[in-house]
């Protein structure tokens, strides 16, 4: 029988005046999608990892976030409690179970619960697995220390992004998963770019449609000078 994924394919080579492909050309689309080859690279993802982290800043300021940025996980109890008075937030968080998170889990400042959000939960934290500096745009991946919830259901979302996960284009932060997960990617891989929003209703735009009204990120210092 005949699966509607075929159907369809077949009805746009027909589109196209198209039929079946020869041996070679399947072959060469093989090749091609195990090589993973980039496409054009903006001039302006670029550069040392000062001009990637000015980029990166720029790019989410100019889409309503905000970002900090501090030597070290030690540092980010504090951070994250300094930007939660600067915006009259509680101290009540849901965290990802990522020990690189344990310093705020444990805090006296924090009362928190490990694990996937909850529909109450107003604040989220988590971990990126990239930042990218061409757009703004931070890759979160599913997995027992990253519950994808927390991406969505908080008001507020804080990502932690180590600056050596920081990189130029999207075509580094998937050759990076791809080396991260030799054996498959994870189920789920998401890019934020910016608080959620949309202009759907009368081209007004509305923050917090989808997801969380307001992000910050914070860059952590996790490689030692030299």
């Amino acid at each position: 029988m005949t699966s509607s994924r075929t159907a369809i394919l077949e009805s746009i080579r027909r589109a196209h005046g198209r039929g079946d492909l020869s041996a070679d050309r399947q072959q060469a689309l093989r090749d091609r999608l195990k090589a993973h080859p980039a496409a054009t690279i903006p001039a302006r993802s670029a550069g040392d990892q000062d001009h990637r982290i000015t980029l990166f800043t720029d790019m989410v300021t100019a889409v309503d976030g905000t970002v900090d940025r501090i030597s070290g996980w030690d540092a980010l109890p504090q951070a994250v409690g300094n930007w939660l008075k600067s915006r009259n937030l509680p101290t009540t968080l849901a965290i990802a179970p990522d020990p690189r998170l344990d310093a705020v889990a444990v805090h006296p400042l924090y009362t928190v619960h490990r694990g996937a959000a909850l529909p109450e939960d107003l604040i989220g934290l988590s971990i990126a697995e990239a930042g990218i500096a061409e757009t703004g745009s931070l890759m979160l991946v599913s997995g027992p220390e990253t519950p994808t919830s927390l991406n969505f259901l908080p008001d507020v979302h804080i990502i932690a992004l180590p600056a050596s996960a920081l990189v130029g284009p999207f075509e580094e932060a998937w050759a990076r998963l791809r080396t991260r997960f030799p054996d498959g990617l994870p189920r789920t891989v998401n890019l934020i770019t910016g608080p959620s929003r949309t202009g759907d209703i009368e081209q007004t735009l509305l923050l917090g449609a989808h997801g969380p009204r307001q992000l910050h990120v914070v860059i952590v210092d996790d490689v030692p000078s030299a």
